[in-house]
C-alpha cells in the first residue's frame, strides 16, 4: 500500500462513483463511517475525504480499495494527500450542507490574526463584500483580477488595524476554513501566511473564486441568516469601530437586507409562514434578539455615523413583525384585508411604528404592527388615530409575548 501512488485521476474516479451511488451507499459499500475531521470539496460539493482516498486506491492498476483500518484520514495522511494533489480539503464544521446555525457558528469561530487593538479585519471585510454580492444576486465567483481589485480597495479604506491591501491573505484563509472556493488552478493552494508564496501563486494561477456555494445560497435566500451573519461579524470583529461606512459601501446598510429572496426576486420580503409554531417562535425570538443587540450597541460607546435610523435593525424588526402576523392584519377590528397579493405572492401588509421614532418610539417588534392598507390609512390619517394608539400597543404587547411562546 502506498497512498503516494494515488493521483488526481483516481480521486476524481472515486468522486464520480460517490456521485453515482450517493453518500450512504458509497460509505456502506467501502465500509467507511462519515468523516469526523475533514471533507474534500470538488465543484462546491462535499465528500468524506478518507472514504474517497480509500476508494481511489482501488482505481490504481492491480490494487484493491483500502479499508478504514489500513490508513488514517487525518491531517498528515488522507487530508495531506488530497491537499498535495491540489484539492480543497476543509475541516469538519465548514458549511457542508450548511444550515443557518452552522454557518453562523462557523463564522463566529474563524481564526484570525490579531493586532494590539483587536482582530485584524482581512476576513471580515472580505466576507461582508461577498455577502453584499450575494444579497444583490450577483455572480458567486469572479476572476482573480476583479476580486483582487475590489478587495484591495476595501482593505485600503477600512483596514485600520495594520492590514495591507493584500486580498490573497483573506481569500486563502477563508478557502482553508471552507468558506471560499477557488477554481481553475493546477498547483496546490498554499497556506494563508508568508509573503512571496501567496502573491506568486495568485499571479501564476489566477483562479476564479467566491463564497462557498452552500453559504452563498443561504445568504442569498434567507434574510434572517443574512442579518444574523452580518451582526455576528460586526459583534466579533469591529468592537467599538464604526462599521456603517463599510456596510454602506458593500450595499448591506439597507432596510431590505432582512428580506427573504424567493425565486431570485429581490422584491420578495415576507418570510415563509408555513413553518410549525415552534419553528416560527424560534425565528421570531432570534430576530428580536438581533434587534435588541443593535439597539443596545447605541449605548455602549460604539462610534457610528448614524444611530437614530439603523436600516439593519429596522429591517430585521419589520421582518419579525411580518413573521408574527402570519400574513394577516394585526388590527383586531380590521374590516377586511384584501384577498389579493403582491406580484411576489405576498400578503398586502404594511408594517408601521405605533409610536413614531421621533416621538420616543422604538424600532422594535414590541412597538410595531402589521396592517392592511385600509387599517394603515386609518392609523395614519383617520380621525380616530389617536384613540387607536393605546389599543394597538396593548394588542402588540400580547402578540409579542404570544409569538415568543408557542
Amino acid at each position: 500500500m502506498a497512498l503516494s501512488d494515488i493521483g488526481n485521476r483516481e480521486v476524481l474516479l472515486a468522486v464520480e462513483e460517490f456521485d453515482r451511488c450517493g453518500r450512504s451507499a458509497f460509505l456502506r459499500s467501502y465500509g467507511f463511517k462519515p468523516s469526523r475531521a475533514y471533507f474534500l470539496v470538488v465543484d462546491g460539493r462535499y465528500y468524506d475525504s478518507k472514504a474517497i482516498v480509500g476508494a481511489a486506491h482501488g482505481y490504481l492498476a492491480g490494487q484493491l480499495p483500502l479499508t478504514a483500518s489500513e490508513f488514517s484520514g487525518g491531517r498528515d495522511h488522507a487530508a495531506k494527500l488530497l491537499g498535495a494533489l491540489g484539492f480543497q480539503v476543509v475541516p469538519r464544521g465548514a458549511p457542508a450542507d450548511a444550515t443557518p446555525d452552522g454557518l453562523v457558528d462557523h463564522i463566529a469561530r474563524l481564526r484570525v490574526a490579531r493586532a494590539e487593538t483587536g482582530p485584524r479585519l482581512y476576513q471580515p471585510i472580505t466576507l461582508l463584500w461577498a455577502i453584499g454580492r450575494a444579497f444583490r444576486g450577483e455572480s458567486r465567483t469572479l476572476p482573480w483580477s476583479e476580486t483582487s481589485a475590489a478587495l484591495s480597495d476595501l482593505l485600503q479604506k477600512y483596514g485600520v488595524r495594520g492590514e495591507r491591501p493584500r486580498p490573497d491573505y483573506p481569500v486563502l484563509a477563508l478557502y482553508h476554513a471552507g468558506l471560499w472556493t477557488l477554481h481553475g488552478h493546477e498547483n496546490a493552494v498554499p497556506p494563508a501566511h508568508g509573503d512571496a508564496v501567496p502573491r506568486r501563486w495568485f499571479a501564476e494561477q489566477r483562479p476564479e473564486g467566491g463564497l462557498d456555494p452552500s453559504a452563498y445560497d443561504l445568504i442569498r435566500s434567507s434574510g434572517q441568516t443574512r442579518v444574523t451573519v452580518i451582526q455576528t461579524i460586526t459583534d466579533r470583529f469591529f468592537g467599538d469601530l464604526d462599521e456603517v461606512p463599510l456596510l454602506t459601501e458593500v450595499g448591506l446598510y439597507d432596510e431590505s437586507v432582512a428580506d427573504d429572496r424567493r425565486g431570485g426576486s429581490r422584491g420578495a420580503s415576507v418570510p415563509s409562514l408555513a413553518g410549525d409554531a415552534i419553528t416560527l417562535a424560534a425565528q421570531y425570538e432570534r430576530l428580536c434578539a438581533l434587534v435588541d443587540r443593535r439597539e443596545q450597541a447605541h449605548g455602549t460607546g460604539r462610534r457610528r455615523e448614524s444611530i437614530s435610523r439603523d436600516p439593519i435593525r429596522s429591517g430585521s424588526a419589520k421582518r419579525a413583525v411580518l413573521l408574527r402576523s402570519r400574513g394577516r392584519c394585526e388590527n383586531p377590528a380590521c374590516g377586511g384585508q384584501p384577498d389579493d397579493v403582491t406580484d411576489s405572492g405576498d400578503p398586502i401588509l404594511e408594517v408601521d411604528h405605533i409610536v413614531e421614532i421621533a416621538g420616543a418610539g422604538r424600532d422594535h417588534p414590541a412597538q410595531m404592527i402589521a396592517l392592511c392598507p385600509n387599517c394603515h390609512a386609518v392609523k395614519t390619517r383617520g380621525s380616530t388615530r389617536d384613540t387607536l394608539r393605546p389599543v394597538f400597543l396593548e394588542v402588540v404587547r400580547e402578540l409579542h409575548q404570544r409569538a415568543r411562546k408557542p
